[in-house]
C-alpha cells in the first residue's frame, strides 16, 4: 500500500512538473513554428503512441465507442482542440509574458471546476472555498495585468489572448469532468479515444485555416529546429503526463492529486528564471496567492470530510443503541 502511494505521488509530480515545463519549452519552439502546426505534430504523435499502447494492452475491442461516440468527441474536442490550440495561440500572442499567464491559468483549473459545478449543477461551495477561489483569482489577475488592470483592459493585444487562454483552460476542465461518464472504461481507453477524436477535429481546423491562407505549412528546416522541443512535448507533457496523472489520481484520490497542481506555476517560474526571462514581483505574488489558495482549500475539504465521516459514525452508533 505504501509503495503504491509513493508511485501515485511520483506520477502526479512528474505530470505537474511536465505541464509546468511545457510553456517555456513551447515559447522557444514558437520562434520557428506556429502554435497550430506545433500542436498538430505533437498530438498527432501522441495519438499514434496511445493507440498502439491501447491496442497492445486491451485489444481491438477497446476501440468500440459503445454508443458514446458523440460525447467522447465533444470532450475530446474540448481538450485536444479547444485547449491545445487556444492555450498555445494565446501564449504566443502574448509573447514572453504569455509563458507565466498560461501556467497560472493552468493552475487555476481546480478553482474553475468549483465555479463550473456551482453554476451548472447548483452545488454551492462553502464560504471558505469561495474565499480561496477569490484569492486564486486575485493571484491570476496580478500575473496577467502585472499590477496595472486599467492598462490591461484597454489593451486588446493583451486582453484577447488572455481570454483565449482562459477558454482553453475551461475546455480542459470540461474534459476532466466528462471523464465521470466513462468510469467503466480504463484511464488509458478514455485518454486514447478522446485524444484520437479531438486531435482529428484540431487537424481539420488547421487544414481549413491553411487552405484559406491563414496558416502556412512549416518547412522541413523549421521542423528539424523544433524537433528537441517536440520530442519533450510528446513524451512528457503528452504521453507520460496524461497517463501518469490519471493513474496517479486513481491511486491517491482526486483531492490528494490536486495538491500537485501547485508544482505547475512553480516549475514554469523556475525555468523562466533560468532562461533569463523577466520575472516581476506580480508574477511571484500571484503564484504564491494561487498556491496558498489551493493548499488551504485542500486542507479545509479534508477537515470537512473527516467531520462528516465522524458524524455519520456517531449517527449509526446512536441508531444501533436505540
Amino acid at each position: 500500500m505504501k509503495n503504491s502511494v509513493w508511485l501515485g505521488a511520483i506520477l502526479c509530480f512528474i505530470a505537474a512538473v511536465s505541464w509546468g515545463a511545457m510553456f517555456p519549452v513551447a515559447h522557444e519552439a514558437f520562434k520557428y513554428i506556429d502554435p497550430f502546426y506545433f500542436t498538430i505534430i505533437r498530438y498527432g504523435s501522441v495519438t499514434v503512441i496511445l493507440v498502439l499502447i491501447l491496442w497492445w494492452k486491451e485489444g481491438k475491442q477497446a476501440f468500440r465507442l459503445e454508443g458514446k461516440g458523440l460525447h467522447l468527441w465533444f470532450f475530446g474536442t474540448m481538450a485536444f482542440a479547444v485547449y491545445n490550440l487556444l492555450i498555445f495561440w494565446g501564449e504566443n500572442l502574448l509573447g514572453e509574458p504569455g509563458v507565466m499567464v498560461a501556467s497560472i491559468m493552468e493552475s487555476l483549473m481546480p478553482m474553475i471546476s468549483i465555479v463550473i459545478v456551482w453554476m451548472f449543477f447548483k452545488k454551492r461551495p462553502h464560504l471558505f472555498t469561495l474565499l480561496c477561489v477569490l484569492l486564486s483569482f486575485v493571484g491570476a489577475v496580478l500575473v496577467i495585468t502585472k499590477g496595472d488592470i486599467r492598462a490591461f483592459l484597454s489593451a486588446t493585444d493583451h486582453f484577447i489572448p488572455s481570454m483565449l487562454i482562459l477558454i482553453a483552460v475551461i475546455g480542459w476542465v470540461i474534459y476532466t469532468m466528462g471523464g465521470s461518464e466513462f468510469s467503466s472504461w480504463s484511464a488509458l481507453r478514455y485518454s486514447t479515444l478522446s485524444c484520437l477524436l479531438g486531435t482529428v477535429t484540431a487537424a481539420v481546423i488547421v487544414a481549413g485555416a491553411t487552405l484559406f491562407g491563414s496558416l502556412s505549412v512549416p518547412s522541413e528546416s523549421d521542423i528539424k529546429a523544433v524537433s528537441p522541443h517536440l520530442l519533450f512535448m510528446i513524451l512528457f507533457p503528452g504521453v507520460i503526463a496524461l497517463l501518469g496523472w490519471n493513474i496517479g489520481v486513481s491511486i491517491l484520490s482526486p483531492l490528494n492529486g490536486l495538491l500537485f497542481i501547485n508544482f505547475v506555476p512553480v516549475t514554469t517560474l523556475t525555468i523562466s528564471i533560468f532562461q533569463g526571462n523577466e520575472i516581476t514581483i506580480y508574477d511571484l505574488l500571484g503564484t504564491i496567492f494561487i498556491i496558498v489558495a489551493l493548499f488551504s482549500n485542500n486542507i479545509f475539504v479534508r477537515m470537512l470530510q473527516k467531520k462528516e465521516t465522524k458524524q455519520r459514525v456517531q449517527t449509526k452508533l446512536r441508531e444501533q443503541i436505540s
